[in-house]
């Protein structure tokens, strides 16, 4: 068999690679399920509102009112008797619980794991008036939920949550005057490998937010009740959702009982499942995992699903049942099109289908705004042996993964050390998984203090770096919270673009945009990469230089990097520079000149004041980049302890060349003669500036930009030196128009010890 996922043709080249990743990874991972014995266990099955139990489908419902098993907030609550509820309406839904304040049912939870959470709901007239939200302990399962109108049909909202031992409640809060009611509930576990997402899938995730089933369909048979299922589940036929209804044959009967084997088993679905196709209606804007169920009955010659996958070589004999989870997005077309058909290779033209179920992935960014509307997924199915199966997740993406959020992590086991801060920016941790192909190791591309770098591209097609941190890295949460909140408030062409982060767990993630030409060090020496020309080095020290000046200039006060160094100064395709790691920034308090904090840095980029004072001015940053200056000059690193001890340290070295008048003996030889004597003195001259030994004396981050433009000038064009060519004195003769200054966004940043230890590469400094 041959599977393909895909959202639309013109995104098919930019998500097949790693949709078609992610399938193989859930499918195969299938094989190393446990299988052990499980019966559907006795509790929690609630009659609300009533003293009776009631035994229906094999299962007891025991009375709320009965003491013991369950509890809830009764001093909030009162039961009522649904008249409206014929004697033809099973007996579960003349009784509910009604709310009027925020209440709560609690259930002693003994062992861990995925649960299976079923709430009740049967309409009258008084019950109909009901709005309410419906929350568990970290999510928000229904938000201003209300019974469309008053019927005889129940509503049944079920949810699949991974539960840890504890006191699991379910809380019901009316909205405004309104009240909440439910007319049972169900609670009780799952059967194993019920849902893949253990560690050997090398993707996991899936449990970490919580799966609301939005259909459950049996492909080619009837209507399944929960008396037919064996874990209660009701199925519905597929007659109302084909879209053609006459490109699928009437399905074949199984006369036999299927032959379930490990790790497959009778829980997973029932045994009446066929294939056609389908349209139903789903969430939009919503990641959904879609579960297809394969049972060869057709013939024992092989039916291939990919070229990969044989079903019937997989099971190894004739009506075995299995099934295949997909993890697809829709957009605000709202369009999944999940169809099934022969290869166009195959001799046989035939395929099969049994069942389809699909859940949606519950964010936390929808539990604020959840969006209704109404969308559809088709199936077009054919019955036979050679299989293609293929999803569609509607049209491109129109939202930026930056604006897809991660589950809460009070919602996992394994709760975050950090703070909620801003979740339009999370992303989920499977997500990341995907990018990076399981941080795979052939896409690492550095390492430093906070931990490693991997190339990734989100599955919108965008390349991303992803930053993660390791255990015992020098940057811990503040240094982490720090740089999401520098990068959330601040946009500029030469400031790198944060795109997400993720701290589900213990994980610490950054996620930037993809600088693809790498770090300045690393065109300038130590490296096999072309050499840089002297008027690309002009270029990229002045849009690193408007970057840091956007920074100190910021509206809350200004920012100061902290860690200015040619390690986080990247370019990007276009040699474009932008200012990077933003781990040690600090807020720059309003009206003050100076904040004093532990001295926090990187060897031979200190500011010598800072260092001695402990107090950090954003001339501390002029000083750091007139180093940088130095190294795009001298192509050599800030610190060289191989040298002779006057030449280790570079800010002291050139500036002894220049009082000698030997600056041109350390020149890069490479650009050495490409540079116009002019601009060479103007550089030479700001660099001297911003290393002057008192703040004082050094120029703003906006006059070095103003100077090395002009700089810029006198490389391009034969310039005549004027008396006064700098911003002390006639800079006002050049007008710079393409210094582009973007409106920040405005957030609220901390100006108490935020700071970190940051990349501790060697020649880091860290004092107390």
């Amino acid at each position: 068999m041959k599977i393909q996922a895909r959202y639309s043709k013109s995104m098919e080249d930019k998500l097949h690679e790693p949709l078609i990743l992610l399938l193989l990874l859930v499918l195969f991972s299938s094989y190393q399920l446990p299988s052990s014995a499980y019966t559907l266990p006795d509790k929690y099955f609630i009659n609300c509102g009533s003293n009776i139990n009631l035994n229906i489908t094999s299962r007891t419902y025991v009375g709320d009112m009965n003491p013991g098993l369950v509890s809830f907030t009764k001093q909030n609550s009162y039961f009522t008797n649904n008249k409206q509820a014929s004697k033809t309406s099973p007996a579960l839904y003349r009784t509910a619980r009604i709310f009027r304040q925020k209440s709560s049912y609690v259930f002693k939870i003994d062992s861990d794991g995925p649960y299976l959470v079923r709430l009740h709901f049967f309409g009258s007239k008084k019950l109909s008036a009901a709005v309410f939200d419906v929350l568990v302990p970290g999510f928000l399962l229904l938000h201003n939920f209300k019974l469309q109108n008053s019927s005889n049909t129940a509503v049944i909202k079920e949810f699949i949550l991974s539960i840890p031992v504890s006191n699991f409640s379910i809380d019901f809060v009316p909205q405004g005057p309104s009240f909440a009611f439910v007319n049972a509930i169900e609670v009780f576990p799952a059967p194993p490998g019920f849902i893949n997402d253990d560690d050997e899938n090398g993707y996991k995730g899936i449990l970490s937010q919580p799966l609301q089933t939005i259909h459950r369909i049996n492909v080619g048979g009837p209507t399944l009740t929960p008396k037919n299922d064996t874990l209660l589940r009701k199925w519905l036929p597929d007659d109302n959702y084909l879209y053609h209804a006459d490109a699928a044959k009437g399905s074949r009967f199984l006369p036999v009982k299927p032959t379930y084997l490990a790790p497959f088993n009778q829980f997973i679905a029932p045994d009446l499942v066929y294939m056609t196709a389908k349209e139903m209606n789903i969430s939009t804007t919503s990641m959904h995992l879609v579960r297809v169920h394969f049972c060869d009955i057709v013939s024992s010659s092989p039916s291939y699903l990919s070229q990969e996958i044989d079903p019937y070589k997989r099971m190894g004999r004739l009506a075995a049942p299995f099934f295949v989870d997909f993890v697809v997005d829709s957009d605000d077309s709202g369009l999944m099109n999940i169809s099934i058909g022969p290869d166009s290779s195959s001799s046989v033209k035939n395929a099969f289908l049994n069942g389809v179920e699909i859940m949606e992935m519950m964010r936390e960014s929808e539990f604020v705004k959840p969006k209704q509307k109404s969308v559809f997924v088709i199936v077009g199915p054919f019955l036979g042996g050679l299989v293609l199966v293929c999803i569609f997740g509607g049209s491109a993406p129109s939202n930026k993964m930056s604006q897809q959020s991660s589950p809460s992590r009070e919602g996992t086991t394994n709760a975050s050390p950090v703070p909620d801060l801003y979740l339009g920016l999370k992303i989920p941790f499977f997500e990341i998984q995907l990018a990076t192909n399981n941080f795979d190791k052939k896409l690492l591309i550095g390492k430093g203090g906070f931990g490693n770098v991997y190339r990734g591209t989100l599955r919108t097609g965008v390349k991303v770096a992803v930053k993660r941190s390791e255990p015992g890295s020098s940057q811990g949460i503040p240094e982490f919270q720090t740089e999401i909140m520098v990068l959330f408030k601040i946009r500029h062409r030469h400031l790198v673009s944060l795109i997400g982060y993720c701290d589900e767990g213990l994980e610490m993630i950054l996620v930037y945009e993809f600088m693809e030409k790498g770090t300045l060090r690393e065109h300038l020496y130590n490296s096999k990469l072309p050499c840089l020309s002297w008027k690309q080095r002009l270029e990229i020290c002045l849009g690193a230089a408007r970057g840091l000046d956007y920074l100190h200039k910021d509206a809350t006060g200004g920012i100061i990097h902290r860690d200015v160094k040619s390690t986080n100064i990247l370019l990007d395709e276009n040699l474009v520079a932008k200012v990077a790691d933003f781990g040690l920034s600090k807020s720059g308090p309003p009206g003050h000149t100076h904040v004093s904090t532990f001295v926090k840095g990187t060897f031979g980029y200190l500011d010598p004041e800072y260092f001695m004072t402990q107090q950090l001015t954003q001339k501390s940053d002029v000083f750091s980049f007139g180093v940088v200056l130095l190294e795009v000059l001298c192509a050599r690193p800030a610190i060289n302890p191989t040298l002779p001890r006057e030449q280790v340290n570079l800010a002291e070295w050139g500036m002894f060349c220049k009082k000698k008048g030997l600056l041109d003996q350390i020149v890069d030889p490479s650009v050495k003669a490409q540079i116009n004597p002019n601009s060479l003195r103007k550089f030479v001259e700001i660099a001297e500036k911003c290393l002057q030994e008192y703040g004082a004396d050094r120029p703003s981050l906006s006059d070095v930009a103003w100077d090395l433009e002009y700089a810029l000038q006198l490389q391009q064009t034969a310039v005549v030196q004027e008396p006064y060519d700098s911003t002390t004195g006639a800079s006002s003769l050049l007008r710079s128009s393409s210094i582009r200054r973007l409106p920040s966004i405005t957030a609220e940043f901390y100006s108490d010890e935020m700071s970190l230890l940051g990349e501790a590469e060697i020649g880091t400094v860290f004092l107390s």
